[in-house]
């Protein structure tokens, strides 16, 4: 069983920077590909990156350039630096684990909250 759970969420205004966390409760990272994904309201759960335990990363068009993923083994801990905030990066982010090689195993942290606003 994986727990994760994402912080550093808050309110910031466009143009802004902002680190959110995600805390795994194993070491994760040998096992799992992590990703970050959003859902704003009336949209669809999207993926905004991810990374493999290569440290491999892939990123969604709208944020390529602006936010970037890096995790800390040490630490099981995902991070997603988010610069150059746009209101439309107003969503909810949430952590995602999922098993390599066996995609039907996927874990889901709470969701962290990210508003966009001057």
């Amino acid at each position: 069983q994986v727990q994760l759970v994402e912080s550093g969420g808050r309110l910031v205004q466009p143009g802004g920077s902002l680190r959110l966390s995600c805390a795994a409760s194993i070491n994760i990272f040998s096992m799992f590909v992590m990703g970050w994904y959003r859902q704003a309201p009336g949209k669809q759960r999207e993926l905004v990156g991810d990374i493999t335990r290569y440290g491999t990363t892939e990123y969604a068009d709208s944020v390529k350039g602006r936010f970037t993923i890096s995790k800390d083994n040490a630490k099981n801990t995902m991070y997603l630096q988010m610069n150059s905030l746009k209101p439309e990066d107003t969503a909810v982010y949430y952590c995602n684990a999922k098993k390599i090689g066996l995609a039907t195993e996927s874990y889901w942290g709470q969701g962290t909250q990210v508003t966009v606003s001057s």
